[in-house]
């Protein structure tokens, strides 16, 4: 009988697990009947959101609430369902270019509203916990896909001071409700990495500090183990790529504040994956992550999780560039040498083109890159600059710039007002030269220099870096 009683207890966790790895695989098989498709972009504003809350408004399921308005009278709403004890409280966007989450959320109102063989786990969660979700708190930073609000105010700064009417909304509304967990849902740089590795941190979870020395009570404990549950659903689809937040109390922030007051409060920031540049592979990590949350606080699954699961998880760490290249000749003052060459492209806040920048030289071995390429035998030779100044739009649209990088060719003299226009189905092109402005121009490779020029090897053009990417040549 002892024996048994063991084994029992023993097995009671295994088959719980299980369980719930089985609804997360079920909902990674079957996310495309879930996605929201009018959301396919990370650029989306509050404008593409307002008739899908409207359709939730419709839905009998949901109980849709206008909390107020941002600064430029953009309302914000908070949206209900469920019915149960224990209440989960999320919030999303307080960043406006950090949309990972918002689009994740409205996935979640989807599988929510359908009917389906899942409709016993989604039943349970319902009956077990109430869900109040806030997407898009600063839609004015949204419209313009910027980190501030309209003010040029960090949000997440502004807990404390409660200057903006974002800010305090979102404390209003988190004080209202006494939640007992709360999910603070962002995104981080696509080049934080686990630890010292060339793995991006897809996902980066933290349970914030209430206070400088880092103190665990059991409000933030109950958050450390539900992170660890996570931890252990999410290694199936993403292994090696979780990492842990850095938890540096910061009394401003909205999650270490809530976290204070009492709420078990869970940092979800989503990092980068490589060729997901819409990020809609990690919107479907969202997706099945913080349903299997709800679905582990329903069950109270996570209360077997001991502590040691989340601190085995591996801190952020900036040990990657976009682009590195290794080992490249590069020639000056009839001298080789052979140096690395780093490269992080920096999207543009307006538009949609991005820009590759030269972060570093040097050596860089202890680095990694998203993508690399060992240059042994490659030679670095500058791109020559066009002899004509476009100077309309019509002139612009009208280049063949396959053409012109092929004859070596990869800077454009333009006329001032067209050096930020973005290119009707170029933007972001694989053959987009860099913009330059009239003038005596010449390449010089440094640090916070642009990136466009050739690889040579054996005298022969193999490689073009442009915009910060690694595109081979046909010769």
């Amino acid at each position: 009988m002892k024996f048994f009683y063991f084994l029992l207890i023993t097995l009671f966790p295994v088959i719980g697990m299980s369980q719930e790895i089985s609804f997360a695989q079920n909902l990674y098989n079957t996310y495309e009947s879930y996605r929201e498709p009018s959301l396919n972009s990370r650029r989306i504003t509050h404008a593409n959101i307002l008739p899908l809350i409207e359709k939730l408004h419709h839905n009998s399921k949901f109980v849709v609430h206008k909390l107020g308005e941002s600064v430029e009278k953009r309302e914000l709403f908070l949206i209900k369902i469920g019915t149960g004890k224990t209440k989960i409280f999320l919030w999303s966007q307080m960043h406006g270019d950090e949309s990972t989450a918002t689009m994740a959320l409205f996935d979640i109102f989807n599988f929510f509203s359908a009917n389906d063989y899942l409709n016993e786990s989604r039943e349970r969660i319902l009956r077990e916990t109430t869900l109040y979700f806030l997407p898009m708190v600063n839609p004015d930073g949204a419209e313009v896909f910027q980190r501030r609000n309209i003010l040029e105010i960090d949000l997440n700064r502004d807990a404390s001071r409660l200057v903006t009417p974002e800010a305090i909304l979102l404390m209003n509304t988190f004080d209202s409700l006494d939640a007992d967990f709360g999910f603070n849902l962002h995104d981080q740089s696509t080049r934080y990495s686990v630890g010292k590795n060339y793995k991006q941190a897809t996902i980066s979870f933290l349970a914030p500090a209430f206070n400088d020395k880092k103190e665990m009570n059991e409000k933030r404990e109950r958050a450390v183990k539900l992170i660890g549950r996570m931890t252990e659903v999410l290694q199936q689809f993403i292994p090696g790529h979780i990492a842990k937040y850095s938890d540096d109390y910061e009394p401003r922030a909205f999650g270490d504040t809530f976290q204070k007051k009492g709420t078990s409060t869970i940092l979800i920031e989503s990092g980068g994956w490589k060729d997901d540049v819409e990020k809609q592979f990690i919107r479907k990590i969202n997706f099945i992550g913080m349903l299997s949350a709800f679905n582990s606080i329903a069950e109270k699954s996570y209360e077997k999780i001991t502590r040691d699961k989340y601190e085995a998880i591996p801190m952020n760490d900036n040990q990657l560039f976009d682009l590195l290249l290794r080992n490249v000749s590069v020639e000056k003052n009839g001298r080789s040498f052979s140096l690395d060459i780093a490269i992080n492209i920096t999207e543009q806040k307006s538009g949609r083109e991005s820009q590759g920048l030269i972060e570093d030289l040097g050596d860089l071995s202890i680095f990694h890159g998203i993508e690399e390429m060992d240059c042994t035998g490659f030679s670095l030779v500058d791109g020559k600059v066009h002899t004509q100044t476009i100077k309309t739009e019509e002139e612009l649209n009208e280049i063949d710039f396959q053409k012109l990088i092929e004859n070596g060719i990869l800077f454009l003299p333009v006329e001032k007002e067209l050096l930020s226009y973005s290119l009707q189905g170029i933007s972001r092109s694989r053959f987009q030269l860099q913009f330059v402005e009239p003038g005596d121009f010449h390449f010089q490779l440094k640090v916070g220099g642009q990136s466009a020029f050739y690889l040579y090897k054996n005298d022969i053009p193999k490689y073009v870096v442009l915009g910060g990417s690694l595109l081979r040549l046909k010769n």
